[in-house]
């Protein structure tokens, strides 16, 4: 029985720069509205690699009253209580290390390629977006490249339009442990969609792994593939999760 169904957002619920695709969205909220009547159908939270405030605010579009995770592994925030918890993996040291890998991505990466941005909210990690993806892989190859040299702590992921420098112990992959501990949850318990590298880790632990047909063949490989694209391919794995759990 899954009992909790989480998403990512960009490559999946969202497409990045693109007006959103508002009938799918409207019918996930639909779903994660009806699992409070039916136990067949599981809440919807979110895992993202994205700041919290973005998250939160996709948080209210779909509904959601979960604590979801944010910055991969980095955090995650209660909307009900406004309560952040941090991964304990941020100590000193590791605030020290995002310092100096933000401060070397602005001067070698963000002033050097045109219409590159920071998020600017991020706290426990460094990322940098792109519209372009084939600059988008020349500055994660420049990222790991120096990151692999210098931050054995850290690691860098990249989407079709943005590199994450992140903490190796704070992915996706122990943001499902903190979701599934904060509910006295197994991991076979919780379904996932990813789209990335990034979801990997996740992908890999829980019981129900799903890849939009658009995701990139890392994390094809290891969730099953839905027909449909990003926010339509979100609600088709939400419907195999009742499928299966009404079998």
């Amino acid at each position: 029985m899954i009992k909790l169904f989480v998403t990512d957002l960009d490559g999946c619920v969202t497409d990045p720069f693109i007006t959103p695709d508002w009938k799918a969205y409207t019918k996930l909220r639909e779903l994660n509205l009806e699992s409070h009547k039916d136990d067949t159908i599981p809440p919807l939270t979110i895992c993202t690699g994205r700041p919290m405030p973005y998250a939160e605010a996709q948080a209210q579009i779909l509904g959601v009253r979960l604590p979801f995770i944010f910055e991969s592994g980095g955090g995650m925030y209660d909307v009900v209580n406004n309560r952040i918890t941090w991964t304990p993996h941020l100590d000193e040291e590791a605030k020290k290390q995002v310092s100096e890998i933000k401060e070397w991505s602005r001067n070698n990466i963000i002033n050097k390629y045109k219409s590159a941005i920071p998020e600017f909210a991020k706290f426990t990690d460094i990322g940098i977006i792109h519209q372009d993806t084939p600059t988008i892989n020349e500055m994660a190859a420049k990222c790991e490249e120096y990151i692999l040299t210098n931050y054995s702590r850290f690691e860098v992921h990249k989407t079709e339009v943005s590199v994450n420098i992140i903490l190796k112990k704070a992915n996706k992959g122990e943001g499902m442990k903190m979701i599934a501990n904060h509910f006295n949850l197994k991991l076979e318990e919780l379904a996932y969609i990813g789209d990335s590298s990034g979801d990997v880790p996740a992908l890999k632990i829980i019981g129900m792994p799903f890849a939009p047909s658009n995701a990139a063949e890392v994390a094809k490989e290891v969730g099953e593939v839905t027909e449909l694209e990003s926010t339509k391919g979100v609600v088709e794995a939400y419907q195999k999760i009742i499928e299966r759990n009404r079998s």
